[in-house]
């Protein structure tokens, strides 16, 4: 009786001094990790900054396959955010600050604790260079798991070293994987399409399209539209030595629809017409070679580009659709036949001046829209 007593006793000094012992650990952490990663920084600040894409490189998910994950309306840029709960407990994740290809701050919520958490994005030889700082406050449930991690910044710096690893590792293959064909002259389908304008920085194109196509989509399910194609981009002005894109984002349906005056979105009409289309099947970021292959056939095969057409891209497969880029599949479409206008187009990927290339978008709805060609040999990447 009595060794079971001076078990018991040793059983509560040996619980009363782990906890002394976790109680007396620090109540914050700090930890710091860097990895280069095998593509250019654009591309990687853009993956990064869309949380759909967090899940897919994140290490916590190998740590407990049980997560679930939910997201905010809008997962790219300012505001947006994910949640998560899982096995050893429930947080959430959100954009509080960015700086477009340079820097996203973040602020995150575990265990009714905050933190927040840094990454930085630097141009260096072989890539990007991708800085992950993270601080914060732990509970005493997350000191004790720590402990026996070998303490807080040992764990949180073995969790950012791993992600970072495996984000090299996704984004190598999802990127580098992609192909593109010039499928030929087609006749390309007309119809009606609503759209959102929007100019911008060249460089915004792709975080723009970003944003603007997922609350486009909400509007169709909520007033009972039906989409009757993929979405698509009609260029309207793209100013590269201005920096500077105007373009329409755009969503096929059945007929014509009227909105209130100073409506974000209005109706437009697409008349059928003679293009050759090229086919990308991979990331957005290799749109300026698909671009340059579909120019280089229409040179070689002494086609005739209709500088007064429509210039399009037709996000077939999208991230909307599948998360893996190298899936994605976009199609182009450059206008080729006798031009309706007798204005000459100043084409600077021709010429090899720095010419701005604009035109005027119509008046009317129900013409078709003729925006005049992007100059995609100094294009940036193009969502």
């Amino acid at each position: 009786m009595k060794i079971l007593k001076y078990i018991l006793l040793l059983i509560i000094l040996a619980v009363v001094g782990i906890t002394v012992y976790v109680a007396t650990q620090p109540g914050e952490y700090e930890s710091e990790q860097s990895r280069v990663i095998k593509a250019q920084k654009s591309v990687v600040f853009s993956y990064v900054n869309d949380y759909k894409n967090w899940e897919d490189f994140g290490s916590w998910k190998d740590d407990d396959p049980s997560m679930q994950f939910a997201y905010s309306d809008t997962t790219i840029g300012k505001g947006a955010f994910y949640t998560w709960k899982g096995s050893y407990g429930e947080g959430k994740t959100e954009t509080v600050f960015e700086k477009e290809n340079d820097s996203i701050v973040q602020k995150v919520t575990f265990s009714g604790n905050e933190g927040k958490a840094y990454l930085t994005f630097k141009d260096t030889v072989g890539g990007t260079k991708v800085t992950w700082h993270s601080k914060g406050k732990l509970s005493f449930m997350d000191k004790a798991y720590a402990v026996l991690k070998g303490g807080a910044e040992k764990m949180i710096g073995n969790m950012q070293e791993r992600t970072l690893a495996k984000l090299d590792k996704v984004i190598s293959f999802e990127i580098n994987t992609y192909s593109i064909q010039v499928d030929g002259v087609v006749q390309k389908s007309g119809g009606y399409y609503f759209q959102q304008k929007v100019t911008c920085k060249i460089s915004e194109v792709q975080k723009n399209v970003g944003l603007i196509l997922p609350s486009m989509l909400r509007f169709f399910k909520d007033n009972n539209i039906a989409l009757t194609g993929s979405p698509f981009i009609l260029y309207n002005v793209y100013d590269v030595p201005n920096n500077k894109a105007s373009l329409s984002v755009c969503l096929p349906m059945r007929e014509e629809i009227f909105t209130a005056e100073g409506s974000d979105y209005t109706s437009g009409k697409l008349e059928p017409f003679q293009a050759l289309k090229t086919t990308l099947k991979g990331d957005y970021s290799h749109g300026k070679e698909a671009w340059d292959k579909a120019l280089a056939h229409i040179k070689k095969n002494n086609l005739t580009e209709n500088k007064s057409g429509s210039y399009i891209e037709v996000y077939v497969t999208s991230a909307a659709q599948i998360k893996n880029p190298s899936k994605w599949v976009t199609e182009i479409y450059v206008p080729v036949g006798q031009s309706t206008t007798t204005e000459a187009v100043p084409n600077p990927a021709a010429t090899g001046t720095s010419t701005s290339t604009t035109t005027t978008p119509p008046t009317s709805t129900k013409k078709a829209a003729t925006p005049a060609k992007p100059v995609v040999r100094e294009a940036q990447v193009i969502e």
